[in-house]
C-alpha cells in the first residue's frame, strides 16, 4: 500500500500517462522530425568528432535535449494547473512535509523525461537500421555516464519546473519562462553544433550554460569524445542540481505562493 510521497509520486505519474500520446508520443515525434531535417541537410558537409558522422553526433543531443525539455514541462505543467484549477488546496490539507512534495514532483518528472528520452533514441535507432547511407551504431561506449547526465539532467529541470511552477500564476507566465529561458539555453547548450564551431564570445556563452555541460558528459557516454571533460560536467552539473533542488525546497517550505 502506497503512503506519503509514494502516492504523490504516483498520481503525477499517471497524470502525465493517462495522457501519454500527447506528453510522450508527440515529443518524440517533434525530436524525429529534427533529426530527419537537420540529419539530411548537414550529414554529407559536417562532421564534429573524428569517425563520428553528423547524424551520430546529433542523435544523443536531440535525446538529452527532449528529457530536458519534457522534464522542465511535466512539473511546470502540473504545478500551474494545480493552482488554477484549485486543487492544490487539497495537496495543502495532507500532513505531507515539502520533502514528499519535492520528491513526488522532481522524480514523476524524471520519469517522463526519460521515457521521452528513451523513445527518441529507440526511433534514432530505428532512423538509422532502415537508411541505406548511414551506417554507425548507437551503443554507448560508456554507458554509466549515459545513465548519469541523463538522471542528473531531468532531475535538475524537473527542479527547476517546479520553481517556475510556483512562480507562474498562469500559463502566460509559465510559457515566457519556457519560451525565454529553457529554449534559448537548450539551442545554444551543443545540440545541433559543437561550440568549437561558434565565435569565441558565443563559446564564453556556451560556457556559462549549465545545460551544454549535461548534454556534453551525456555525448561523451556514446562517442568517448566530448568539448570539456566529462568530470567537468559533472561538477557543474552536480552543483546546479544542488543550488536548484535548494531553492525548490525552500520555496516550497516557506508555501511560496501556495499558501495564504
Amino acid at each position: 500500500m502506497m503512503t506519503g510521497w509514494t502516492m504523490l509520486f504516483y498520481k503525477e505519474v499517471l497524470r502525465f500517462w493517462k495522457v501519454s500520446f500527447q506528453t510522450v508520443a508527440a515529443p518524440v515525434l517533434t525530436a524525429v522530425m529534427y533529426l530527419m531535417i537537420f540529419g539530411h541537410v548537414l550529414e554529407a558537409h559536417v562532421q564534429v568528432y573524428d569517425g563520428v558522422s553528423y547524424t551520430a553526433f546529433l542523435i544523443p543531443g536531440l535525446v538529452m535535449m527532449s528529457v530536458l525539455q519534457n522534464a522542465f514541462a511535466n512539473s511546470s505543467s502540473s504545478m500551474v494547473q494545480s493552482k488554477i484549477m484549485g486543487n492544490l488546496v487539497f495537496l495543502l490539507l495532507t500532513p505531507l512535509s515539502h520533502w514528499s512534495w519535492f520528491f513526488a514532483y522532481a522524480l514523476s518528472a524524471m520519469v517522463r523525461g526519460l521515457l521521452v528520452g528513451a523513445g527518441v533514441l529507440l526511433a534514432g535507432v530505428l532512423f538509422v537500421w532502415q537508411s541505406s547511407v548511414l551506417n554507425f551504431s548507437l551503443m554507448p561506449t560508456q554507458p554509466l555516464w549515459v545513465i548519469t547526465f541523463a538522471v542528473l539532467g531531468a532531475l535538475m529541470l524537473g527542479s527547476l519546473g517546479l520553481i517556475a511552477g510556483l512562480w507562474a500564476d498562469k500559463f502566460d507566465q509559465m510559457a515566457a519562462f519556457q519560451n525565454f529561458i529553457i529554449m534559448p539555453m537548450t539551442f545554444l547548450s551543443g545540440v545541433f553544433y559543437s561550440i568549437h564551431s561558434l565565435p569565441s564570445f558565443w563559446q564564453n556563452v556556451s560556457h556559462l550554460n549549465p545545460f551544454f555541460y549535461m548534454i556534453d558528459g551525456f555525448r561523451f557516454g556514446f562517442f568517448g569524445q566530448s568539448d570539456v571533460s566529462p568530470w567537468l560536467s559533472l561538477g557543474v552539473v552536480g552543483v546546479c542540481l544542488t543550488l536548484v533542488s535548494g531553492i525548490a525546497l525552500h520555496l516550497l517550505r516557506t508555501g511560496y505562493k501556495i499558501r495564504g
